[in-house]
């Protein structure tokens, strides 16, 4: 009777907590809609930089670099000292070289490039012949997980979430580190590369363990110290070597997402954190954490839902007038997810052209035409073109396809999974974040931007029996 009595009362209690927690949430949602809220007034009577962005879109400049530079626009003066922003051709430089030009001059060689891509960032120039032979067999080398590197990815409970899976790995590999907290130059560079040479095969492994949990064969193998990274990517995730045309395209795709400035989000995560002294560990997956976003990482993702719904809803892929339709109902907030998006035009910096666009364009072109799969490409196109016009219309920006707006179709007629897109674009970019830690690291400033407040003023304390 005691025993029933006491669950009868625990029950009790569960139920008020949980009918005091839905209470306690709500008010905290309508106090936080009422003090937090920003007006537009506000932003400006404060001169606030709203997400670090000035009033005419531009970046707040917040640091220096020689890692990336992205250009977009021009700063034109005005007699009365503003300045009016003209939209410009998109370039991006590495280290001083433009990325594109780099990327093609390394395919038109017919060598993979990936490796070289990531030695230029992190010292900052090309390397010979002999330094790029022993920097690839230094990646060759640290590319194979250890028995405990293993051991963490099939100790995750639930891999289903492949950012979520390579957060936790990433940063359970600090467990393997004899000294993972070094902030030592040679140590963070060490650090970095091994993260750099496993972060391909952490990945595969993360998948297939998840096909495993949901029922299928598990498929581990070691990675072949001959092949690039592109090739050992997609050995271990199908099991067999790749054709030479796909495994320099996914190559292509690393060196094209290998870096973009100190401002990315994803990038500028890392180094705040860098900045307050946190490990190399900690660092790169803060780059995970903020890649996981929708609003930066999982833009190519979003591509490919926006298009499947496209698809369903527009008859004639051929028809322009019909697909222009579509794309202005979802503009004007009636269709698919009513967020007034087309996903994949539009950039934060880049104006009139996105320049790895431009190459995944022509990319995607050639592959379809492999495939046999030109009618999906065309339609691509087709809303690359009608989309960039009417965005510019609606919303007054100059405004272009990204490098999003293609590389998900690249993705998925390789056979890739979408739940890959947003770990494949960290593969890539722990090499720029890698050399933006090391650079942080000699700059040794921490990042501590201010706030304004939104109050207008102070409060004085009042008594609990009294409130």
């Amino acid at each position: 009777m005691a025993i029933m009595l006491a669950k009868t009362m625990d029950a009790n209690t569960s139920n008020n907590t949980e009918v005091w927690m839905e209470q306690i949430l709500k008010k905290i949602e309508k106090l936080m809609l009422e003090h937090d809220a920003i007006s537009p007034e506000l932003i400006k009577k404060k001169d606030i930089k709203l997400g670090l962005r000035n009033p005419d879109g531009s970046g707040v400049v917040a640091g220096i670099t020689s890692k990336g530079i992205v250009i977009g626009y021009e700063k034109i003066p005005n007699p009365d000292g503003t300045h009016t922003v003209k939209p410009v051709e998109g370039k991006l430089y590495y280290c001083g070289y433009d990325a594109c030009e780099l990327a093609q001059r390394i395919q038109e060689e017919g060598r993979y490039g990936f490796d070289e891509i990531t030695y230029l960032l992190l010292t900052g120039e090309l390397p010979n012949k002999k330094d790029l032979e022993r920097f690839e067999e230094v990646i060759a080398e640290r590319r194979p997980l250890t028995k405990l590197e293993r051991a963490i990815i099939m100790q995750e409970d639930v891999n289903y979430n492949q950012m979520y899976a390579l957060h936790s790995v990433i940063s359970h590999l600090s467990r393997c580190d004899p000294d993972p907290d070094s902030t030592d130059i040679k140590d963070v560079s060490r650090q970095c590369i091994n993260i750099i040479a496993k972060a391909p095969v952490i990945i595969a492994y993360n998948y297939n363990v998840m096909k495993f949990r949901k029922g299928g064969d598990l498929f581990i193998t070691k990675p072949n110290p001959a092949w690039s990274t592109a090739e050992n990517f997609l050995y271990l995730l199908r099991g067999e070597r790749p054709d030479e045309y796909e495994a320099k395209l996914f190559d292509l795709a690393l060196m094209l997402h290998a870096e973009h400035g100190g401002g990315n989000n994803s990038t500028f995560a890392v180094r705040t954190v860098t900045s307050s002294g946190a490990n190399t560990y900690m660092a790169l997956c803060a780059g995970v954490a903020s890649l996981s976003g929708h609003l930066h990482g999982g833009a190519n993702e979003a591509v490919m839902k926006m298009m499947k719904d496209i698809k369903q809803h527009v008859k004639d892929w051929n028809d322009d007038e019909e697909v222009e339709h579509y794309l202005k109902l979802m503009l004007e907030k009636k269709a698919y997810d009513r967020s007034g998006k087309i996903y994949g035009i539009g950039h934060a910096v880049y104006t009139k052209s996105d320049p790895r666009a431009i190459i995944f364009r022509q990319k995607a072109e050639e592959f379809a035409k492999m495939k046999k799969n030109l009618d999906e490409f065309n339609l691509f196109a087709k809303v690359a073109d009608i989309g960039s016009r009417l965005v510019q219309k609606y919303k007054g920006t100059v405004a272009s396809p990204n490098v999003d707006f293609y590389s998900g179709l690249i993705y998925k007629m390789m056979g890739i999974p979408m739940e890959l897109f947003t770990p494949i674009f960290a593969m890539a970019r722990f090499s720029g974040w890698s050399a933006h830690r090391i650079e942080q690291i000699i700059h040794n400033k921490i990042i501590r931007p201010a706030y304004a407040s939104s109050l207008d003023e102070f409060k004085e304390y009042i008594p609990l029996e009294k409130r």
